[in-house]
């Protein structure tokens, strides 16, 4: 079942105009959220991420829109699905309704909400070989609107394109400083002895979730020293351990960067204290 504005259909009768902004203009945005047990994960952060990123965009954001009101809709269509006893990735997809060209006729909007089941309840370490590489043919630009989920991820998903057609897991995403700014998925960090490092919001990475969560535990962790500076691709090989995070997959070490081989023990130690924030253990 899918969420349209409050009402659940059947994926195969759920149609959604096509001149719908989010189409047309990529006057859209999303949210990508895990569900455990009917549990939203951090779902406090999501919620205030996505109505500040709503009023950034300058959609008018509903009434109702209160965190009781979406908890319970996403809790809802879990229970509708049969995933409310299991683990499970939900999305939230939000464009600004139908009229107008680049200026829309009004600011009110639509909501969409989808759900499929994932495989594990906790964060867990995937230490599978996982192989990456930059991607220079475009650039995501520095600056807030390169911090919010919309739909125009034209550049994430070139460089995926990348990816697959180099046989590489993943790419890492430059702006146009050509610093390093994020993977295609994911936020990054590089782990050197006990620094801890990842690009700041106004290199233009995405305002992760999860990047948001990961920076508080290692504020509080003392062995550890955080570090948000922006990032050269000449410190890649130099790092001890690179990993990603989003909040499905939660942390996800790297194994290889051309030359480079990383190992995973900070990602580890993290990973253990991510599940605890979440309260997953």
């Amino acid at each position: 079942m899918i969420n349209i504005n409050g009402e659940l259909f059947k994926p195969e009768n759920a149609q959604i105009p096509f001149d719908n902004r989010g189409f047309q203009y990529g006057d859209a945005l999303f949210e990508t959220i895990r569900v455990i047990n009917s549990k939203i994960i951090f779902w406090e952060s999501h919620y205030f991420r996505l109505m500040s990123s709503m009023r950034l965009l300058r959609m008018q954001i509903p009434l109702q829109f209160s965190p009781e009101f979406l908890e319970e809709e996403i809790l809802n269509l879990i229970k509708s699905n049969h995933l409310d006893n299991q683990p499970a990735k939900v999305k939230i997809n939000i464009s600004r309704k139908t009229g107008g060209l680049y200026y829309p006729e009004n600011r009110d909007i639509d909501y969409f909400i989808s759900c499929d089941s994932i495989e594990n309840p906790f964060f867990t370490l995937d230490d599978d070989f996982y192989e990456i590489e930059l991607f220079r043919d475009h650039f995501i630009n520095s600056g807030l609107l390169s911090t919010l989920k919309t739909n125009n991820k034209l550049v994430n998903i070139l460089g995926s394109i990348y990816a697959k057609e180099n046989g590489y897991d993943n790419c890492l995403l430059l702006n146009e400083k050509k610093s390093v700014v994020e993977f295609t998925n994911a936020n990054i960090f590089l782990a050197k002895g006990n620094t801890i490092k990842t690009p700041p919001t106004s290199d233009g990475c995405l305002k992760g979730v999860i990047r948001e969560k990961l920076i508080d535990v290692i504020e509080k962790t003392e062995k550890f020293e955080l570090k948000e500076e922006s990032i050269s691709p000449f410190e890649l090989q130099k790092a001890d351990e690179m990993f990603l995070t989003n909040a499905i997959i939660g942390i996800k070490p790297i194994s290889k960067y051309r030359k480079k081989e990383y190992e995973n023990t900070v990602a580890k130690e993290l990973l253990g204290k991510l599940n605890v924030q979440a309260r997953l253990v």
